[in-house]
């Protein structure tokens, strides 16, 4: 007779459409009955996709037909509904809100805005920032903080610093040594950042995704009932590439996508002609800058101001039209800001005035602050 755990381990090999992780580890496997030559599974799934419906049952079928086992017929069934696993989405008692920053494109700046809105959003609230990337932490860096946290009742407790409650792998991972970790583990350590840490009472905890769209997101899917994800791509459409994905995955699982974030959108510069006659006025002139389509215009003083595209390309908008989503902001290129994550003072703890930046970041606290009914 054909044993259910010989069933189970050619299952293993079936990965979840459009993920890396396999059906039994996901939960999908709700049940398993033998009959003689017989097999019948329940899947249990959280999309109802045809497509992925489709995938799943094609894929488990040629999988078990083809196999060893001396199997005639595969009957599925498909249950919609919350995956039956380990991971069930719940809330985290004591905050309010939880939202994550994500983008399956790595370099694009995420973490750097993830921690200034924090930053921003933490001046009229309670707000916890927490970073999921276990292969590459950067907040130690961005906050500029090798201290380790304290274990209180077999409670982590979260650094505290610039009135933010912070937590990373990086404050545990002393040596720095690189992190070489199988799925499973990855998962379990996911796990312990809300099931062992002291969070305390938090308006709103935002997490700092990994790029990519593997083990880490789909264990945050199962494991926290989250509010919203934002999606940070560069206006590049190699970049926008991954980031599709990123989207397409966040949809796939049921996690809601409050809007785009575009980076690095372009870098803005002003500058004055002079003239050795100073009773020169500067009337309907123009200048013309190599690279730029259009010419610039010059003021009466000879003063100008260009905003000059170094990464051209589809960009935020192409995504924000794709899904149907607003675009929160357009971010552009300012040393400053980048000279800030490296010097671990989070740029808008001090805004400058004329930063088009600091603004654009104010204007995305202010919309999420009215969606997700924080402190304005």
């Amino acid at each position: 007779m054909i044993k259910k755990q010989a069933i189970i381990d050619i299952l293993k090999t079936v990965k979840y459409p459009g993920f890396s992780r396999d059906i039994v580890s996901f939960g999908v496997i709700k049940e398993i009955r033998v009959n003689e030559q017989l097999i019948s599974l329940v899947l249990s799934i959280k999309s109802n996709d045809k497509k992925i419906i489709s995938r799943l049952d094609e894929d488990i079928k040629k999988s078990l037909l083809l196999s060893k086992l001396d199997i005639e017929k595969v009957k599925i069934k498909i249950s919609l509904g919350r995956t039956d696993s380990d991971f069930k989405p719940t809330r985290v008692n004591g905050i309010k809100k939880i939202i994550a920053i994500g983008s399956a494109k790595g370099g694009v700046g995420k973490s750097t805005l993830a921690m200034n809105l924090a930053v921003e959003l933490g001046k009229k609230n309670k707000v916890g920032f927490l970073d999921l990337d276990i292969y590459g932490p950067s907040l130690p860096l961005m906050v500029s903080n090798n201290q380790t946290p304290e274990i209180i009742r077999d409670k982590l407790i979260p650094i505290d610093k610039y009135g933010l409650k912070l937590m990373s792998f990086g404050f545990l991972n002393q040596d720095n040594a690189p992190a070489i970790w199988r799925g499973p583990m990855v998962a379990k350590l996911t796990n312990q950042f809300f099931d062992n840490v002291n969070w305390g009472e938090l308006d709103l905890l935002i997490i700092d995704l990994p790029p990519g769209t593997g083990d880490i997101q789909l264990t945050l899917s199962q494991k926290i009932d989250l509010d919203g994800v934002i999606i940070i791509t560069t206006p590049q459409k190699i970049a926008l590439e991954d980031v599709r994905k990123g989207s397409d995955m966040f949809k796939k699982v049921n996690m809601p996508i409050l809007g785009i974030i575009e980076n690095m959108s372009y870098i803005s510069f002003c500058g004055k002609i002079t003239n050795k006659d100073q009773n020169s006025i500067f009337k309907n002139s123009l200048l013309d800058i190599k690279g730029l389509k259009k010419p610039v215009f010059i003021d009466r003083d000879g003063s100008f101001k260009v905003n000059f595209k170094i990464f051209d390309g589809p960009g935020g908008i192409s995504e924000s039209r794709r899904l149907g989503l607003p675009l929160l902001g357009e971010i552009p290129i300012e040393p400053i800001l980048a000279a800030s994550t490296d010097s671990g003072h989070p740029f808008m703890l001090t805004p400058s005035a004329d930063s088009i930046a600091s603004k654009q970041i104010s204007k995305i606290s202010s919309t999420l602050i009215e969606r997700l009914g924080l402190h304005e």
